[in-house]
């Protein structure tokens, strides 16, 4: 099997709309939780969310390319410039046929979809649907305007396993790579789900927070008081390349990617399985796959979002897994980026490389009083950052329907 190391990093989120300012916030535990201001939320429980701001997508993108894309396209296509420009690849002398594009994405064009229907039902936009109607909604079209910015013709397609979904498309263009199927690949995932109908569907669970009154400390996993998810929105994307290929061109090397796995719960549509037992087995594949000793890894980026269930099942899973490992630190960055979704898999595994290759773990905050369910052998980065030789990071992603996807990257 070939080698895969990551030569590339980009993306726009709640915390950057860089990579360099995402990471120094996340280091200094900032958070710009807020009242919702894309459209009026006091209808519903959950008013608050981690919203992008100073989006200017004309610094990447062309006016075609804005008008004819949804939100969720227009980040990707973002962040996958951002990362490409980063990689230093010399397109132009690459065969196309060996670049490729694997995206992730939840839930699509959610604000097209709202909107086009509104004008529908209402008769403000005649004829009824606009010509762009399906291409700005379905998930695919992330991946394929990639492709089509940059002309690359390799393996192209868009995963969608909810949460897990950036971890599932970054492990399946580590995969084909392995395989010899593709030298290069932009990896990641986006989502723009500030909309009614999305907040307004996950409210209607009771899956998100409802601290309406003060939003910054609403994110909070482990806190005894937890009691639900912040949405947050953007893009994450990575350069997965061939060792050889990019060892051959002088390419900047993050990190290896050595580990990569997916499971199942096959528990409950929305609920992990309480005892962590598939998130377990797929931390278990994942470190196998990478030829570790559980006392090897140093850092686990958590999925951890703030709910009552989800935050104590995968620490049972963690202690199930690594069995009280003294060297393992564990953080949980949703705690300042809020839950993006689709695309929390990719910014969290550019945290979990940035640690890697700066040794020093981003903290978890809103933390006033730990859990008492949590198990105790858990060690967790609180409140502030933690300097700590990082050889090997790991980052969890898990979505409704019971997927589990995991990650695990190693210093080169």
């Amino acid at each position: 099997m070939k080698r895969v190391v990551i030569t590339g990093l980009g993306t726009i989120n709640p915390l950057g709309n860089d990579v360099d300012t995402f990471w120094k916030n996340s280091l200094e535990g900032k958070n710009n939780t807020g009242i919702i201001s894309r459209f009026d939320a006091s209808k519903f429980r959950t008013q608050i969310a981690s919203e992008i701001k100073d989006f200017e997508p004309q610094k990447y993108l062309d006016r075609n390319e804005i008008k004819r894309s949804d939100l969720f396209t227009q980040y990707a296509l973002y962040s996958a410039s951002q990362a490409l420009e980063d990689s230093g690849l010399n397109i132009s002398t690459i065969d196309p046929f060996d670049i490729g594009v694997i995206w992730g994405v939840g839930q699509g064009g959610m604000e097209t979809f709202e909107t086009e229907v509104e004008n529908y039902v209402t008769g403000n936009y005649i004829p009824r649907f606009s010509p762009f109607f399906v291409p700005r909604l379905i998930v695919n079209m992330a991946s394929g305007m990639i492709s089509m910015k940059f002309g690359l013709q390799g393996i192209n397609y868009t995963t969608v396993s909810a949460c897990a979904t950036a971890n599932t498309a970054i492990m399946d263009a580590f995969n084909y790579i392995r395989m010899g199927k593709a030298k290069i690949f932009v990896s990641g995932g986006s989502e723009a789900p500030i909309t009614a109908a999305s907040v307004g569907g996950f409210a209607a669970m009771k899956a998100m927070s409802t601290r309406n009154q003060d939003p910054k400390t609403a994110s909070r996993p482990f806190d005894k008081n937890r009691d639900g998810f912040v949405m947050g929105e953007g893009a994450g994307a990575l350069i997965l390349e061939e060792y050889e290929h990019a060892k051959k061109r002088g390419a900047k090397i993050y990190a290896e990617l050595v580990g990569a796995s997916m499971t199942a719960d096959a528990y409950h549509m929305t609920s992990p399985h309480p005892q962590g037992i598939g998130a377990a087995k797929a931390m278990q594949l994942a470190m196998d796959e990478a030829k570790l000793n559980f006392s090897e890894l140093d850092y686990l980026n958590l999925h951890a979002t703030s709910t009552p269930v989800g935050d104590i099942a995968e620490l049972k899973a963690v202690e199930k897994t690594f069995k009280g490992s003294k060297n393992l630190w564990v953080s949980a960055t949703k705690s300042m980026t809020g839950h993006l979704l689709g695309a929390a898999g990719a910014i969290e595994a550019i945290l979990a490389i940035k640690s890697i290759t700066d040794d020093i773990i981003p903290p978890t905050i809103n933390i006033e009083e730990l859990d008492t369910d949590i198990p105790e052998t858990i060690q967790i980065v609180k409140h502030k950052p933690m300097q700590k030789v990082i050889k090997t990071a790991m980052s969890n992603a898990f979505g409704f329907g019971g997927h589990n996807a995991t990650l695990v990257f190693r210093n080169i």
